[in-house]
């Protein structure tokens, strides 16, 4: 995930719009767009701001017409009108956004078990990276430290729980997918963390995620090493 726009992102300045500044709740609602690999539906912006759904649809508004964020519609599901997405018109994604994007919903197409097949393609995309990466932790406790790190890397901004075992993953790069799919993306992601431990040696049974288990994260448990 890209955090673009942010301390420590792009060098140089910004375009020049040659319009006034947007207010914090604007910037909040752009920086959650360009923070995310796919366009958000109102409601997953309503519930990641707080903000009043006709607070977030006139922001939205706003920024549509400065040309800051697209708005398309949703592919027709179920009864009713397809939802609203939203994006930034910079949208840019990593590789393994798009990778994942496009397998959670080849999976949910296809799978009798989508998230069994998750966790174990998971797993084995885990396993990968540790190789990738030449991971190779001399105890479980550095095993699990680099998990974590690489955890930060794909964009979770883990920090720590409150127990040891406990790792708080305060963003997601697959966000309005989790909302979406939350036993297949979360399943891809328990089984990345237990690839990565078990390509370094490390025995990982025990080892759960607890999608949206607190405001503003989702629970990592890693065993006690």
């Amino acid at each position: 995930m890209e955090n673009r726009g942010r301390a420590g992102g792009r060098l140089g300045p910004r375009r020049g719009t040659g319009q006034p500044p947007l207010s914090p709740s604007r910037r909040a609602i752009l920086g959650h767009l360009r923070d995310q690999p796919q366009p958000l539906t109102l409601g997953a912006l309503v519930r990641m701001t707080g903000l009043h759904p006709n607070t977030v649809r006139e922001h939205l508004d706003a920024l549509v017409r400065r040309g800051l964020v697209r708005r398309s519609t949703a592919l027709p599901s179920g009864r009713g009108r397809p939802a609203h997405l939203y994006e930034d018109t910079e949208l840019g994604q990593g590789e393994y956004a798009r990778l994942a994007v496009a397998l959670t919903e080849a999976l949910a197409l296809s799978s009798s078990d989508p998230s069994r097949h998750a966790n174990t393609v998971g797993e084995e995309w885990g396993r990968e990276l540790a190789r990738d990466r030449r991971l190779g932790a001399s105890s479980p406790g550095q095993a699990r430290a680099q998990v974590v790190d690489l955890l930060g890397d794909l964009g979770f901004e883990p920090r720590a729980g409150g127990r040891d075992c406990e790792v708080e993953l305060t963003r997601c790069p697959l966000l309005e997918a989790a909302y979406r799919s939350p036993g297949i993306v979360c399943g891809i992601h328990l089984g990345i963390v237990r690839g990565l431990l078990a390509e370094q040696g490390v025995d990982p049974a025990g080892s759960e995620l607890e999608p949206f288990a607190g405001p503003g994260y989702c629970r990592l448990v890693v065993p006690p090493v």
